[in-house]
C-alpha cells in the first residue's frame, strides 16, 4: 500500500497524491465523524502511506476540522510536505448576509479565519465551496489573484459550480492574466456520473484537474446498505433531510450496487475498493477524496489503487451505471452526427496531433 505516485494538478505544477484524505470526519459536532485521537489515528495513516493531499472546509465540523488538522501538521513538523485545500462559502453568522458567498469580502475574512485555524500562513489550494448563485465571476477570479499575489494562497479552484460558470472563469483569467484554476472539487461515483456530461471535457481542455468528493455515494457503494433493510450511517440519518448529496436511495442507485457487489466477488476485492478504483481512472481525474471515521476503513480504502480493474469488469460497471442522456446531449450521438457529416467517417485526431497548450501537460499526466 502506496501513494508515492503523484499526478500534477491541471496544468499546475503541483504534485498531489492520488487519493486524497478528506477530514470532514474530523470531529463529532454534526453527530457523526471521529474523536481527536482517531482522527490522529487517520492523519497518520495517511501520511505513513505517503499521501500529500489533505482536503477540509473552513466550516467543517463548525470549524474543529481545519484546527486539528493544523495542530497534527504541525506536531509531525510536516507543513512544507503537505499540500492543504481548504474551501469557503458557507455562512458562519446567521443574519449577517456578508460572512457567507462567494464575494469578495467573505473571500477575505474567510481565508484569515481558515489560515487562523490551520496554524499556517500560507494554504496550498483554496477553492470556493458553492456557487451562491449570486457573485460574477470576474470577481471570484480578480480575488482569488490577489490572495495568491498576497501569498496566503499558493492554487485556487472552484467546487460545485456549473460548468458554464468555472469555462467563464478560467477563460477570464487567461485574458486578464489572473491565477488560473487548477482544479474543480466534484461529486463523481458510479452512482454520479452527470459530470461526464459537461465536467470531464471542460477540466481536459482547460487546465483543471477534476478532485473527486463522494467516490462512495455517501457510504452507499460500499456495500453497507441493501434496499429494505436499516442500517446506521450518514445516508440513512440524512436521507429525508433535503440535502442531494444524501439522497441516494432510488432503484437505479440499488441496480448498480447489485452489479457492483458481483464484479467485487469476481475479482475478490471489497466494494469500496472496486468503486474506487473505477472512478480514480476516469478521465481528467487528478485526485479522490477518501473520507472516514475508523481506521480500518481508511485502510481499506487505501488500497483501491494496488490492483487493476479487468476490461471486462470495468465494461459492465459503466454499463450498468450510465446515466440517463438529457438534452441537448441526445443530439451528439451516431445518427445526428451521421447527417452533419454526409455520412463520411470521421475519427478522432491520433494522440500527439494537438500541440500542448503552452507546452503543459495535460490534466491528467504522470509527474
Amino acid at each position: 500500500m502506496s501513494l508515492a505516485q503523484y499526478y500534477t494538478l491541471g496544468r499546475s505544477g503541483l504534485r498531489v497524491s492520488r487519493l486524497a484524505l478528506g477530514t470532514m470526519t474530523f470531529g463529532t459536532e454534526w453527530g457523526f465523524g471521529a474523536e481527536k485521537a482517531d482522527a490522529r489515528a487517520l492523519f497518520d495513516a495517511y501520511v505513513e502511506a505517503g499521501g500529500n493531499l489533505l482536503d477540509t472546509a473552513d466550516m467543517y465540523t463548525n470549524g474543529t476540522s481545519e484546527i486539528w488538522l493544523g495542530e497534527f501538521i504541525k506536531e509531525a513538523g510536516l507543513r512544507d510536505r503537505m499540500v492543504i485545500t481548504t474551501k469557503f462559502s458557507h455562512n458562519p453568522q446567521p443574519g449577517n448576509p456578508n460572512s457567507g458567498g462567494n464575494g469578495r469580502k467573505n473571500m477575505i475574512r474567510a481565508v484569515e479565519g481558515s489560515l487562523r485555524r490551520l496554524g499556517t500562513d500560507y494554504i496550498d489550494l483554496f477553492l470556493l465551496h458553492n456557487w451562491d448563485l449570486l457573485t460574477q465571476p470576474e470577481e471570484v477570479m480578480r480575488a482569488f489573484d490577489d490572495l495568491v499575489s498576497s501569498g496566503k494562497v499558493r492554487h485556487v479552484g472552484l467546487s460545485d459550480v456549473p460548468a458554464w460558470y468555472a469555462s467563464r472563469a478560467q477563460t477570464l483569467a487567461e485574458w486578464r492574466g489572473w491565477e488560473p484554476l487548477t482544479t474543480l472539487q466534484l461529486e463523481y461515483s458510479l452512482a454520479e456520473r452527470n459530470i461526464e456530461f459537461e465536467f470531464t471535457r471542460l477540466a481536459t481542455d482547460y487546465g483543471m484537474g477534476i478532485m473527486v468528493w463522494s467516490p462512495l455515494s455517501s457510504g452507499l457503494l460500499s456495500g453497507k446498505y441493501r434496499p429494505g433493510q436499516e442500517a446506521s450511517g450518514r445516508l440513512q440519518t440524512f436521507k429525508d433531510s433535503g440535502n442531494p448529496a444524501f439522497e441516494k436511495f432510488t432503484e437505479r442507485n440499488w441496480r448498480i450496487v447489485a452489479e457492483l457487489e458481483k464484479v467485487a466477488q469476481e475479482i475478490d476485492r471489497p466494494m469500496a475498493q472496486v468503486a474506487i478504483n473505477w472512478v480514480a481512472n476516469r478521465p481528467s481525474v487528478s485526485s479522490v477524496i477518501l473520507g472516514a471515521t475508523r481506521l480500518s476503513q481508511l485502510q481499506d480504502t487505501l488500497r483501491s489503487l494496488d490492483f487493476t480493474l479487468p476490461e471486462a469488469q470495468r465494461t459492465r460497471l459503466d454499463v450498468a451505471s450510465a446515466p440517463q442522456v438529457p438534452f441537448p446531449y441526445t443530439f451528439f450521438g451516431p445518427h445526428i452526427q451521421g447527417m452533419l457529416n454526409g455520412g463520411a467517417a470521421v475519427g478522432d485526431k491520433p494522440d500527439g496531433y494537438y500541440a500542448p497548450v503552452r507546452n503543459a501537460a495535460p490534466a491528467n499526466s504522470l509527474d
